[in-house]
């Protein structure tokens, strides 16, 4: 397979965070686990639910927060994106739609852009096709994560610090790598270590792979695919919580159980 090196200048704008520890939660074995997928998905998610978009969205919320973005607030349209920049200082907006960049938007949902942008206390603002959107579509979670590889055993971790008796990971779209995090999450929530690698081969060999890494697909550029699949690059879970108009992202180590 193609295997795609960063140029420097990205490598030296990327942030320099500690891989992901061991679980300090025990992993459970009673702890219902529902696999779902996209935005029926995540309407019929329940408990403690993890909506999971590893190319691009929420590993863009991650590399934003891991370079110091204060929030990052998620929004299921591009017209909403617009509003809320409008309305709040010097934020940012990453955006696509049908997984192509947006006209007068920079940014088109990249961790490879994102890396090498000025977004040190700045809040980031995002709209993607399918992890923005599924988000929107949950409405009866206890609990709230954005997930994708490089946050996954983190996540887990906040997870299972609540205790939950039950789990939803809903895989945004029907995509192997989304359903390769959830498989991975999965076994680490079993106490088990799946090899990633052996999970994302179905992606590598794919048809999507194939035509990112040859450059072809704008604004998706290969080094995304590395930054991507990162797994447990950064380690920090992104709770969600809902608000008006948008949920809101933030970077928090393992929650404390609920008292």
């Amino acid at each position: 397979m193609p295997d795609a090196t960063l140029p420097d200048s990205v490598l030296a704008l990327l942030p320099i965070i500690m891989p992901a520890r061991g679980l300090d939660a025990a992993p459970s074995s009673s702890v219902e686990i529902i696999r779902l997928t996209g935005v029926e998905g995540g309407r019929r998610a329940r408990g403690t639910v993890v909506v999971i978009d590893v190319l691009r969205s929420f590993t863009v919320s991650a590399y934003a927060l891991a370079g110091g973005a204060r929030e990052c607030l998620l929004v299921p349209t591009v017209t909403e994106a617009r509003a809320l920049n409008a309305m709040i200082p010097d934020s940012l907006i990453s955006a696509e739609e049908d997984a192509l960049p947006v006209p007068g938007i920079s940014i088109s949902n990249s961790p490879t852009q994102i890396s090498a942008a000025d977004i040190k206390d700045r809040v980031l603002i995002q709209r993607s096709s399918a992890g923005t959107t599924v988000m929107a579509a949950v409405d009866s979670a206890d609990d709230l994560f954005a997930g994708s590889l490089v946050v996954a055993s983190a996540t887990v971790k906040a997870c299972l610090s609540r205790r939950p008796r039950m789990l939803t990971l809903v895989a945004s779209a029907d995509h192997p790598e989304d359903h390769a995090c959830a498989t991975y999450m999965e076994g680490l929530l079993r106490g088990e270590r799946p090899d990633p690698d052996r999970l994302l081969e179905p992606l590598r060999q794919s048809d999507r792979y194939g035509r990112v890494m040859r450059g072809d697909w704008p604004g998706f550029p290969p080094t995304d695919i590395q930054l991507s699949l990162a797994v447990d690059r950064f380690d920090f879970a992104m709770p969600a919580t809902r608000h008006a108009s948008y949920q809101r992202l933030t970077a928090a180590g393992a929650l404390p159980p609920n008292g």
